[in-house]
């Protein structure tokens, strides 16, 4: 019987099929993976719609190039001021707002308002608000604190005995000694400091929704993973990625090691109602090549790090898609209890035990 000979195989065909897909992708389709089979539920404060998906991750090449979306153009200034702020452990607006970087306003003018509305202080807009903290350092530092948010746990953690734990420090010095080791975590997530397990009046004006991220070296490349709890898809994602992307390469450079990935590890991943039609006009748009960021090669020291050490090369996004945002946060003073933990079970078992 007479055997039919294989065809040969179509090489410009498989070579179509094999071709690298824009890392971009994976945040579009994450936008598409929420508008087709994200749960709608309401928001806690604002009662506007949210669907949400959970548990999700991206992953980045740093080497590639630096992944600030081009899908539409993301506010590279205000990344860099942010990243500086937290690294400098800073909990007070003013650096940003002096800078003109607006992201955090809305928070401490949410507290503020809630004074207002007590009869406690001075009738503001939010626009006097924030020209009042630029203008007026004791008025700025009174009603321009966030409470101990990122910064604030990042390099000044308060210990039981007093003393307050630079983590970042420790992060760097434990990287450079022993790259291989696996313990390297900074962690944001502070329970004293948050809601009901807080002391009134202690509380951080938003729970860390980046909770905490892990350094690890591999083959002489820092790579850097976040998880992050909650996922502003829409609005705060784009500015995750780029912040902590460009921290891994802060780190990289500062620890004397190649740049390696930015793995990206999302808990509630969510789009609020609002932002529904620009995550559809987003969708439909093409990635472009990304940027790079070139970092002074002189910043060796974290503690010295400024806006004028970096220089981002090469960005041609799309246009902005503008969306406001939702302030988010906060509880109800009536589900406030103690959470301490007693130890009753536990100091019994202890005396019986002494007993023996």
């Amino acid at each position: 019987m007479k055997k039919t000979p294989l065809k040969p195989k179509a090489n410009k065909k498989i070579s179509k099929k094999s071709e690298v897909r824009h890392p971009e992708y994976q945040y579009l389709d994450l936008l598409k993976d929420i508008l087709e089979n994200g749960f709608e539920k309401k928001e806690f404060n604002t009662g506007i719609a949210i669907k949400s998906v959970f548990g999700r991750m991206m992953r980045f090449n740093l080497a590639d190039g630096f992944p600030l979306l081009t899908t539409k153009k993301v506010f590279m200034r205000g990344i860099i001021h942010e990243l500086v702020w937290f690294l400098r452990g800073e909990t007070n607006i003013k650096y940003l707002v002096d800078n003109e970087v607006h992201i955090w306003d809305d928070w401490p003018y949410k507290e503020y308002k809630k004074q207002m509305e007590a009869g406690k202080v001075s009738v503001m807009t939010q626009d006097e608000f924030i020209t009042k903290i630029k203008t007026d350092a004791d008025f700025a530092k009174k009603h321009g604190e966030l409470g101990p948010v990122y910064g604030r746990q990042w390099r000044r953690w308060q210990a039981s005995d007093g003393r307050e734990i630079d983590q970042l420090a420790w992060a760097i010095e434990k990287t450079k000694k022993y790259p291989d080791r696996k313990h390297v975590v900074i962690s944001a997530w502070n329970p004293e400091y948050v809601y009901e397990m807080a002391r009134p009046g202690t509380s951080m004006a938003i729970p860390p929704c980046h909770t905490l991220f892990n350094i690890n070296v591999t083959n002489g490349k820092l790579s850097l993973s976040l998880y992050q709890r909650s996922a502003d898809t829409f609005l705060g994602v784009p500015f995750n990625i780029a912040s902590y992307s460009l921290m891994a390469m802060v780190l990289a450079q500062v620890c004397g090691y190649e740049r390696g990935d930015f793995v990206h590890m999302l808990g509630d991943t969510h789009l609020y109602g609002n932002h529904y039609d620009q995550a559809r006009e987003q969708i439909k748009r093409k990635p472009r090549p990304f940027p790079q960021v070139k970092i002074n090669p002189e910043l060796k020291d974290i503690n010295q790090i400024r806006f004028e050490d970096f220089e981002l090369v090469g960005y041609d996004p799309h246009p902005p898609i503008k969306g406001e945002i939702t302030v988010v946060g906060g509880f109800n003073e009536k589900d406030r209890k103690d959470f301490s933990f007693k130890g009753k079970k536990d100091e019994k078992v202890t005396k019986k035990n002494s007993k023996k």
